[in-house]
């Protein structure tokens, strides 16, 4: 059996933070604003796994309230949404990270490595894409990075 879910997350971004990404460090002037890391491509990706079986969002299994969550890496928060979707295996994620800057290919086949490490699945089952809105919008005034992530479960055979 298998079912499908889909994740979008937005983070602002701002001075004095790191920007991660895909579970990759990127060197840029400004990082995310948020509780966690605010990976948005990891968000969005832990949300479409959430979503697949309607189990909410990262945001209920893991309030911006709660302070064991301050500064977490979203790597583990990953590898954590992959327990909680047990007894079903992630079949196959595609993703795009929205940004106007800075360029991302560089960077997208260790995204693919670090997400496909998390999930324990193979990197051929992980396609991460970058675009931008041609300068348009929140994102292409450079004010923010947005993600958007759609992926198939496959319910385990044992």
């Amino acid at each position: 059996m298998y079912r499908i879910g889909t994740g979008y997350d937005v983070h602002r971004l701002v001075e004095d933070r790191k920007l991660i990404l895909g579970g990759v460090d990127i060197p840029y002037e400004k990082g995310l604003l948020g509780h966690s890391d605010a990976d948005v491509l990891l968000h969005a990706i832990s949300d479409a796994m959430l979503g697949a079986l309607a189990l909410g969002d990262i945001g209920k299994h893991f309030p911006d309230f709660d302070p064991k969550y301050k500064g977490i890496s979203s790597i583990k928060l990953l590898k954590e949404v992959n327990n909680l979707i047990s007894p079903y295996k992630v079949s196959n994620i595609d993703a795009t990270v929205v940004a106007e800057a800075p360029k991302l290919s560089p960077y997208i086949e260790k995204m693919r490595e670090q997400i496909a490490d998390a999930l324990s699945i193979d990197i051929s089952c992980v396609s991460v894409k970058a675009t931008t809105t041609e300068k348009l919008g929140f994102c292409g005034r450079g004010e923010g990075i947005e993600a958007q992530a759609v992926c198939i479960l496959k319910k385990n055979d044992n």
